[in-house]
Protein backbone atom coordinates (compact mmCIF):
# COMPACT_ATOMS: atom_id res chain seq x y z
CA UNK A 1 0.00 0.00 0.00
CA UNK A 2 1.19 3.22 -1.16
CA UNK A 3 0.97 6.30 1.09
CA UNK A 4 4.57 7.92 0.52
CA UNK A 5 7.42 7.68 -1.26
CA UNK A 6 10.69 7.43 1.57
CA UNK A 7 13.64 6.87 -0.86
CA UNK A 8 14.69 3.94 0.72
CA UNK A 9 16.81 1.51 -1.25
CA UNK A 10 13.80 -1.11 -1.81
CA UNK A 11 11.78 1.55 -3.66
CA UNK A 12 11.76 1.44 -7.54
CA UNK A 13 15.16 3.47 -8.92
CA UNK A 14 13.75 6.59 -10.13
CA UNK A 15 15.12 7.17 -14.16
CA UNK A 16 17.63 9.96 -14.23
CA UNK A 17 14.93 11.78 -17.03
CA UNK A 18 12.19 11.48 -14.27
CA UNK A 19 14.78 13.35 -11.85
CA UNK A 20 15.22 16.89 -13.98
CA UNK A 21 12.17 16.93 -15.92
CA UNK A 22 8.75 18.13 -15.16
CA UNK A 23 6.09 16.54 -17.33
CA UNK A 24 4.54 18.92 -20.10
CA UNK A 25 1.00 18.39 -19.36
CA UNK A 26 2.18 19.96 -15.45
CA UNK A 27 3.56 23.12 -17.05
CA UNK A 28 0.53 23.37 -19.27
CA UNK A 29 -1.68 23.34 -16.71
CA UNK A 30 0.54 25.17 -14.61
CA UNK A 31 -0.08 28.19 -17.30
CA UNK A 32 -3.99 27.67 -16.94
CA UNK A 33 -3.69 27.74 -13.65
CA UNK A 34 -1.64 31.03 -13.33
CA UNK A 35 -3.60 32.99 -15.99
CA UNK A 36 -6.66 31.77 -13.83
CA UNK A 37 -5.43 32.61 -10.65
CA UNK A 38 -4.70 36.37 -11.62
CA UNK A 39 -8.34 36.44 -12.46
CA UNK A 40 -9.75 34.51 -9.67
CA UNK A 41 -7.44 36.06 -7.33
CA UNK A 42 -8.33 40.04 -8.34
CA UNK A 43 -11.60 39.04 -6.75
CA UNK A 44 -10.20 37.18 -3.52
CA UNK A 45 -7.96 40.37 -2.68
CA UNK A 46 -11.07 42.66 -2.73
CA UNK A 47 -14.03 40.57 -1.48
CA UNK A 48 -13.22 41.04 2.06
CA UNK A 49 -12.96 44.76 2.02
CA UNK A 50 -15.91 44.74 -0.44
CA UNK A 51 -18.24 43.02 1.51
CA UNK A 52 -16.89 43.92 4.94
CA UNK A 53 -16.02 47.53 5.04
CA UNK A 54 -17.86 48.36 1.11
CA UNK A 55 -21.09 46.98 2.52
CA UNK A 56 -21.26 46.20 6.32
CA UNK A 57 -21.59 43.24 6.56
CA UNK A 58 -20.58 41.28 9.92
CA UNK A 59 -18.26 38.56 10.41
CA UNK A 60 -21.07 36.48 10.49
CA UNK A 61 -22.45 36.73 7.17
CA UNK A 62 -18.84 37.04 6.04
CA UNK A 63 -18.17 34.02 7.45
CA UNK A 64 -21.18 32.01 5.75
CA UNK A 65 -20.38 33.97 2.48
CA UNK A 66 -16.08 32.89 2.67
CA UNK A 67 -17.21 29.31 3.48
CA UNK A 68 -19.41 29.51 0.17
CA UNK A 69 -16.70 30.55 -1.36
CA UNK A 70 -14.53 27.82 -0.42
CA UNK A 71 -17.08 25.18 0.09
CA UNK A 72 -20.52 24.89 -0.28
CA UNK A 73 -20.21 23.56 -3.87
CA UNK A 74 -17.97 21.55 -2.96
CA UNK A 75 -20.05 17.93 -3.86
CA UNK A 76 -19.85 19.02 -7.08
CA UNK A 77 -16.78 17.61 -7.37
CA UNK A 78 -17.54 14.55 -6.93
CA UNK A 79 -19.68 15.12 -10.18
CA UNK A 80 -16.99 16.62 -12.09
CA UNK A 81 -14.59 13.06 -10.46
CA UNK A 82 -17.22 10.79 -11.91
CA UNK A 83 -17.67 13.02 -15.45
CA UNK A 84 -13.91 12.98 -15.71
CA UNK A 85 -12.97 9.43 -15.39
CA UNK A 86 -15.26 8.48 -17.89
CA UNK A 87 -13.60 7.73 -21.14
CA UNK A 88 -11.01 10.13 -19.88
CA UNK A 89 -12.83 12.99 -20.72
CA UNK A 90 -10.37 15.05 -18.23
CA UNK A 91 -9.52 17.99 -20.15
CA UNK A 92 -13.18 18.95 -21.24
CA UNK A 93 -14.40 18.39 -18.13
CA UNK A 94 -11.99 20.64 -16.61
CA UNK A 95 -12.19 23.28 -19.34
CA UNK A 96 -16.12 23.76 -18.32
CA UNK A 97 -15.43 24.37 -14.84
CA UNK A 98 -12.39 27.01 -15.81
CA UNK A 99 -15.26 28.36 -18.35
CA UNK A 100 -18.27 28.57 -15.54
CA UNK A 101 -15.28 30.43 -13.12
CA UNK A 102 -14.79 33.16 -15.62
CA UNK A 103 -18.67 33.78 -16.16
CA UNK A 104 -18.69 33.88 -12.69
CA UNK A 105 -17.26 37.92 -12.57
CA UNK A 106 -20.41 38.62 -14.79
CA UNK A 107 -22.55 38.22 -12.18
CA UNK A 108 -20.50 40.10 -10.05
CA UNK A 109 -20.92 43.09 -12.54
CA UNK A 110 -24.75 42.51 -12.64
CA UNK A 111 -25.43 42.07 -8.56
CA UNK A 112 -24.81 45.69 -7.84
CA UNK A 113 -23.65 45.09 -4.21
CA UNK A 114 -27.15 42.96 -3.66
CA UNK A 115 -26.08 39.98 -0.77
CA UNK A 116 -28.05 37.52 -3.27
CA UNK A 117 -26.69 38.33 -5.98
CA UNK A 118 -22.98 38.43 -4.69
CA UNK A 119 -23.49 34.95 -2.95
CA UNK A 120 -24.76 33.45 -6.48
CA UNK A 121 -22.06 34.17 -8.10
CA UNK A 122 -19.53 33.38 -5.88
CA UNK A 123 -21.50 29.62 -5.43
CA UNK A 124 -20.99 29.86 -9.60
CA UNK A 125 -17.31 30.35 -9.03
CA UNK A 126 -16.82 27.38 -6.77
CA UNK A 127 -19.13 25.57 -8.84
CA UNK A 128 -16.63 26.06 -11.43
CA UNK A 129 -13.87 24.87 -9.56
CA UNK A 130 -15.10 22.34 -7.85
CA UNK A 131 -15.78 20.85 -11.28
CA UNK A 132 -12.22 21.41 -12.33
CA UNK A 133 -9.70 20.90 -9.91
CA UNK A 134 -10.43 16.66 -9.55
CA UNK A 135 -9.67 16.02 -13.11
CA UNK A 136 -6.50 18.71 -13.15
CA UNK A 137 -4.97 17.18 -10.44
CA UNK A 138 -6.26 13.72 -11.96
CA UNK A 139 -4.08 14.62 -14.87
CA UNK A 140 -1.27 15.93 -13.28
CA UNK A 141 -1.11 12.44 -10.51
CA UNK A 142 -1.09 10.51 -14.30
CA UNK A 143 1.66 12.15 -15.97
CA UNK A 144 4.52 11.00 -14.69
CA UNK A 145 5.92 8.27 -12.15
CA UNK A 146 4.13 8.30 -8.26
CA UNK A 147 7.66 8.83 -6.93
CA UNK A 148 8.41 11.99 -8.42
CA UNK A 149 4.68 13.41 -7.96
CA UNK A 150 5.46 15.79 -5.02
CA UNK A 151 7.65 17.78 -7.21
CA UNK A 152 5.27 17.83 -10.19
CA UNK A 153 2.85 18.90 -7.80
CA UNK A 154 5.14 21.47 -6.61
CA UNK A 155 5.42 23.28 -10.23
CA UNK A 156 2.14 23.08 -10.45
CA UNK A 157 1.29 25.16 -7.91
CA UNK A 158 4.35 27.34 -7.73
CA UNK A 159 2.94 28.67 -11.53
CA UNK A 160 -0.22 28.44 -9.73
CA UNK A 161 0.85 30.54 -6.77
CA UNK A 162 2.66 33.13 -9.59
CA UNK A 163 -1.16 33.77 -10.60
CA UNK A 164 -1.67 34.64 -6.73
CA UNK A 165 0.69 36.66 -6.41
CA UNK A 166 0.18 38.90 -9.16
CA UNK A 167 -3.55 39.06 -8.99
CA UNK A 168 -3.31 41.17 -5.80
CA UNK A 169 -0.83 43.15 -7.95
CA UNK A 170 -3.42 43.76 -10.58
CA UNK A 171 -6.77 44.41 -8.22
CA UNK A 172 -4.37 47.39 -6.88
CA UNK A 173 -3.39 48.88 -10.01
CA UNK A 174 -7.33 48.49 -11.27
CA UNK A 175 -8.07 50.09 -8.19
CA UNK A 176 -6.00 52.68 -8.55
CA UNK A 177 -6.48 53.76 -11.80
CA UNK A 178 -10.36 53.52 -11.90
CA UNK A 179 -10.47 55.46 -8.14
CA UNK A 180 -11.90 52.24 -6.38
CA UNK A 181 -14.47 51.28 -8.65
CA UNK A 182 -14.30 47.71 -7.95
CA UNK A 183 -16.81 46.69 -10.93
CA UNK A 184 -13.73 47.40 -13.01
CA UNK A 185 -11.87 44.80 -11.14
CA UNK A 186 -14.84 42.14 -11.49
CA UNK A 187 -14.72 43.14 -15.90
CA UNK A 188 -10.56 42.88 -15.85
CA UNK A 189 -10.84 39.46 -14.25
CA UNK A 190 -13.55 38.27 -16.09
CA UNK A 191 -11.20 38.98 -19.37
CA UNK A 192 -7.87 37.26 -17.80
CA UNK A 193 -10.63 34.20 -17.36
CA UNK A 194 -11.19 33.59 -20.66
CA UNK A 195 -7.63 33.59 -21.51
CA UNK A 196 -6.78 30.54 -19.04
CA UNK A 197 -9.81 29.06 -20.99
CA UNK A 198 -8.02 29.27 -24.10
CA UNK A 199 -4.89 28.34 -23.15
CA UNK A 200 -6.58 25.24 -21.73
CA UNK A 201 -7.72 24.56 -25.12
CA UNK A 202 -4.79 25.61 -27.28
CA UNK A 203 -2.04 23.75 -24.87
CA UNK A 204 -3.24 21.29 -22.61
CA UNK A 205 -3.36 17.69 -24.50
CA UNK A 206 -7.21 15.61 -24.22
CA UNK A 207 -4.71 12.68 -22.34
CA UNK A 208 -2.50 12.21 -20.22
CA UNK A 209 1.34 11.29 -21.20
CA UNK A 210 0.83 8.23 -18.44
CA UNK A 211 -2.29 6.22 -19.56
CA UNK A 212 -5.03 6.69 -17.91
CA UNK A 213 -6.72 3.03 -17.42
CA UNK A 214 -4.55 1.01 -16.15
CA UNK A 215 -3.28 -2.07 -17.94
CA UNK A 216 -4.33 -5.49 -17.38
CA UNK A 217 -2.92 -8.73 -18.53
CA UNK A 218 -4.50 -10.30 -21.93
CA UNK A 219 -7.85 -12.06 -21.78
CA UNK A 220 -9.84 -14.27 -24.17
CA UNK A 221 -11.79 -12.39 -26.54
CA UNK A 222 -14.78 -14.38 -25.74
CA UNK A 223 -16.04 -16.02 -23.05
CA UNK A 224 -15.19 -19.41 -22.13
CA UNK A 225 -18.63 -20.89 -20.84
CA UNK A 226 -21.75 -20.30 -22.36
CA UNK A 227 -22.78 -19.18 -18.75
CA UNK A 228 -20.11 -16.82 -18.66
CA UNK A 229 -21.31 -15.34 -22.13
CA UNK A 230 -24.80 -14.76 -20.86
CA UNK A 231 -23.81 -13.51 -17.26
CA UNK A 232 -25.55 -9.42 -16.95
CA UNK A 233 -23.37 -7.12 -17.13
CA UNK A 234 -22.28 -5.72 -13.43
CA UNK A 235 -22.43 -1.90 -13.12
CA UNK A 236 -19.71 -0.92 -10.93
CA UNK A 237 -19.99 0.04 -7.41
CA UNK A 238 -20.75 3.68 -6.85
CA UNK A 239 -16.94 5.75 -6.28
CA UNK A 240 -17.21 7.19 -2.63
CA UNK A 241 -18.12 3.73 -1.82
CA UNK A 242 -15.12 2.43 -4.24
CA UNK A 243 -12.28 4.47 -3.21
CA UNK A 244 -13.55 4.35 0.73
CA UNK A 245 -13.18 0.85 0.44
CA UNK A 246 -9.13 1.57 0.58
CA UNK A 247 -8.31 1.84 4.48
CA UNK A 248 -5.25 3.90 3.05
CA UNK A 249 -7.80 6.44 1.60
CA UNK A 250 -9.81 6.61 4.28
CA UNK A 251 -7.04 7.16 6.74
CA UNK A 252 -6.10 10.43 4.20
CA UNK A 253 -9.24 11.71 4.18
CA UNK A 254 -10.31 11.59 8.22
CA UNK A 255 -6.81 13.71 8.75
CA UNK A 256 -7.66 15.97 5.92
CA UNK A 257 -11.33 16.96 6.48
CA UNK A 258 -9.99 17.14 10.74
CA UNK A 259 -7.84 19.42 9.84
CA UNK A 260 -10.16 21.43 7.37
CA UNK A 261 -12.61 21.78 9.52
CA UNK A 262 -10.31 23.52 12.15
CA UNK A 263 -9.00 25.53 9.66
CA UNK A 264 -10.14 29.39 9.46
CA UNK A 265 -9.57 30.59 6.36
CA UNK A 266 -6.78 33.35 5.10
CA UNK A 267 -9.47 35.84 4.70
CA UNK A 268 -10.11 35.91 8.57
CA UNK A 269 -6.17 36.22 9.17
CA UNK A 270 -6.01 39.33 7.17
CA UNK A 271 -8.91 40.90 8.81
CA UNK A 272 -7.23 39.94 11.76
CA UNK A 273 -4.27 41.68 11.28
CA UNK A 274 -5.81 44.82 9.62
CA UNK A 275 -8.29 45.17 12.64
CA UNK A 276 -5.25 44.97 15.54
CA UNK A 277 -2.79 46.70 13.67
CA UNK A 278 -5.68 49.47 12.36
CA UNK A 279 -3.87 49.54 8.77
CA UNK A 280 -5.19 51.80 5.92
CA UNK A 281 -8.31 49.71 3.65
CA UNK A 282 -6.45 50.60 0.57
CA UNK A 283 -3.52 48.26 2.11
CA UNK A 284 -5.73 45.35 2.78
CA UNK A 285 -5.22 43.65 -1.03
CA UNK A 286 -1.35 43.52 -0.25
CA UNK A 287 -1.86 41.25 2.31
CA UNK A 288 -2.39 38.15 0.74
CA UNK A 289 1.05 38.68 -1.30
CA UNK A 290 3.73 38.03 1.46
CA UNK A 291 2.07 34.47 1.75
CA UNK A 292 1.89 34.10 -2.04
CA UNK A 293 5.74 34.99 -2.55
CA UNK A 294 6.59 32.29 0.18
CA UNK A 295 4.85 29.73 -1.11
CA UNK A 296 5.44 30.38 -4.69
CA UNK A 297 9.53 30.21 -3.40
CA UNK A 298 8.54 26.91 -1.07
CA UNK A 299 6.36 25.04 -3.04
CA UNK A 300 8.61 22.75 -5.65
CA UNK A 301 11.39 22.53 -2.47
CA UNK A 302 8.71 20.93 -0.48
CA UNK A 303 7.54 18.77 -3.35
CA UNK A 304 11.06 17.56 -3.15
CA UNK A 305 11.00 16.72 0.37
CA UNK A 306 8.36 14.80 0.56
CA UNK A 307 9.01 12.71 -2.06
CA UNK A 308 12.18 12.31 0.02
CA UNK A 309 11.24 11.79 3.71
CA UNK A 310 7.39 10.69 3.14
CA UNK A 311 4.15 12.76 2.48
CA UNK A 312 2.80 12.45 6.06
CA UNK A 313 5.78 14.30 8.12
CA UNK A 314 5.36 17.51 5.79
CA UNK A 315 1.31 17.30 5.51
CA UNK A 316 1.32 17.48 9.40
CA UNK A 317 4.34 20.26 10.20
CA UNK A 318 2.60 22.39 7.35
CA UNK A 319 -0.71 22.37 9.87
CA UNK A 320 1.87 23.17 12.85
CA UNK A 321 2.74 25.91 10.66
CA UNK A 322 -0.62 27.26 10.49
CA UNK A 323 -1.39 27.12 14.65
CA UNK A 324 1.67 28.81 14.68
CA UNK A 325 0.07 31.71 12.86
CA UNK A 326 -3.12 31.71 15.30
CA UNK A 327 -0.50 31.92 17.92
CA UNK A 328 1.38 35.17 16.72
CA UNK A 329 -2.10 36.67 16.10
CA UNK A 330 -3.19 36.24 19.58
CA UNK A 331 -0.29 38.16 21.07
CA UNK A 332 -0.44 41.45 21.62
CA UNK A 333 -0.23 43.68 18.02
CA UNK A 334 2.79 44.75 16.94
CA UNK A 335 4.05 45.44 13.18
CA UNK A 336 6.43 41.92 12.73
CA UNK A 337 2.83 40.37 12.67
CA UNK A 338 2.87 41.04 9.49
CA UNK A 339 5.97 39.48 8.28
CA UNK A 340 5.53 36.29 10.63
CA UNK A 341 1.77 35.19 9.57
CA UNK A 342 2.46 35.25 6.16
CA UNK A 343 5.74 33.50 6.25
CA UNK A 344 4.12 30.58 8.75
CA UNK A 345 0.80 30.23 5.78
CA UNK A 346 3.14 30.08 2.95
CA UNK A 347 4.97 27.73 4.81
CA UNK A 348 1.11 25.96 5.49
CA UNK A 349 0.03 25.85 1.79
CA UNK A 350 3.88 24.62 0.61
CA UNK A 351 3.78 21.75 2.62
CA UNK A 352 -0.18 20.70 2.14
CA UNK A 353 -1.69 21.63 -0.63
CA UNK A 354 0.14 19.57 -3.40
CA UNK A 355 1.53 17.25 -0.93
CA UNK A 356 -1.88 16.23 -0.06
CA UNK A 357 -2.83 15.31 -4.03
CA UNK A 358 0.65 13.05 -4.20
CA UNK A 359 0.11 11.51 -0.81
CA UNK A 360 -3.41 10.05 -2.02
CA UNK A 361 -3.55 9.91 -5.93
CA UNK A 362 -0.91 6.75 -5.98
CA UNK A 363 -3.51 4.92 -3.60
CA UNK A 364 -6.11 5.42 -5.94
CA UNK A 365 -6.07 3.12 -9.13
CA UNK A 366 -5.18 5.32 -12.34
CA UNK A 367 -9.12 4.64 -13.95
CA UNK A 368 -10.86 6.25 -10.96
CA UNK A 369 -8.01 8.89 -9.87
CA UNK A 370 -10.14 11.75 -10.59
CA UNK A 371 -13.14 10.47 -8.56
CA UNK A 372 -10.81 9.59 -5.80
CA UNK A 373 -9.50 12.82 -5.37
CA UNK A 374 -12.94 14.31 -5.92
CA UNK A 375 -14.00 12.74 -2.78
CA UNK A 376 -11.01 13.79 -0.67
CA UNK A 377 -11.20 17.25 -1.80
CA UNK A 378 -15.07 17.68 -1.32
CA UNK A 379 -14.48 16.42 2.26
CA UNK A 380 -11.69 18.85 2.88
CA UNK A 381 -13.77 21.45 1.82
CA UNK A 382 -16.92 20.09 3.58
CA UNK A 383 -15.11 20.63 6.53
CA UNK A 384 -13.14 24.05 5.89
CA UNK A 385 -16.97 25.54 5.45
CA UNK A 386 -18.14 24.40 8.44
CA UNK A 387 -14.56 25.88 9.65
CA UNK A 388 -15.02 29.02 8.02
CA UNK A 389 -18.96 29.31 9.22
CA UNK A 390 -17.93 28.37 12.97
CA UNK A 391 -15.38 31.02 13.47
CA UNK A 392 -17.34 33.55 12.09
CA UNK A 393 -20.25 32.62 14.54
CA UNK A 394 -18.18 32.26 17.43
CA UNK A 395 -16.66 36.10 16.22
CA UNK A 396 -20.00 37.59 16.28
CA UNK A 397 -21.19 35.96 19.77
CA UNK A 398 -17.76 35.99 21.41
CA UNK A 399 -15.79 38.06 20.16
CA UNK A 400 -12.21 38.25 17.96
CA UNK A 401 -10.18 37.24 20.85
CA UNK A 402 -12.43 33.72 22.20
CA UNK A 403 -13.08 33.38 18.65
CA UNK A 404 -9.17 32.77 17.92
CA UNK A 405 -8.42 31.06 21.07
CA UNK A 406 -10.88 28.10 20.32
CA UNK A 407 -9.51 27.70 16.98
CA UNK A 408 -6.26 27.22 18.20
CA UNK A 409 -7.20 24.51 20.57
CA UNK A 410 -9.55 22.78 17.68
CA UNK A 411 -6.61 22.98 15.37
CA UNK A 412 -3.84 21.21 17.97
CA UNK A 413 -6.78 18.37 19.08
CA UNK A 414 -7.36 18.09 15.30
CA UNK A 415 -3.21 17.65 14.61
CA UNK A 416 -3.01 15.09 17.19
CA UNK A 417 -5.81 13.40 15.81
CA UNK A 418 -4.15 13.19 12.72
CA UNK A 419 -1.02 11.97 13.85
CA UNK A 420 -2.62 9.00 14.90
CA UNK A 421 -4.90 8.37 11.75
CA UNK A 422 -1.97 9.24 9.32
CA UNK A 423 0.30 6.21 10.02
CA UNK A 424 4.06 6.37 9.04
CA UNK A 425 4.84 4.63 5.71
CA UNK A 426 6.47 1.54 6.29
CA UNK A 427 6.31 -0.31 2.25
CA UNK A 428 7.41 0.57 -1.15
CA UNK A 429 4.97 2.13 -3.83
CA UNK A 430 2.58 -0.46 -4.71
CA UNK A 431 2.30 -0.88 -7.95
CA UNK A 432 -0.70 -3.21 -8.05
CA UNK A 433 -2.61 -0.71 -7.10
CA UNK A 434 -3.16 0.40 -10.77
CA UNK A 435 -5.13 -2.78 -11.76
CA UNK A 436 -8.77 -2.35 -11.77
Amino acid sequence: MYLAHTGRPDAPPRSPGARRRVPATVIALGAVSLVTDVSSEMVTAVLPLYLVLGLGLSPLQFGFLDGMFNGATALVRLLGGRLADRGGRHKRVAGAGYLLSALSRLGLLLADGATAGIAGSLAADRLGKGVRTAPRDALISLSGPPETLGRAFGVHRAMDTTGALLGPLAALAVLWATADAYDAVFAVSFCTGLLGVLLLVLYVPSAPSAPSAPSVPAAPSAPSTPAAASAPHVRPAPLARTALRDPAFRRILYAASLLGAATIGDSFLYLLIQRALDLPAALFPLLPLGAAAGYLLLAVPAGRIADRVGRRLPFLAGHAALLGAYAVLLLPAARPTLAVVPVLLAVFYASTDGVLMALAGPVLPAHRRAGGLAVLQTGQALARLLGAAGFGAAWTFWGQGPALWAAALALAAALAAAWRVLPAPTTAPDTAQEAP
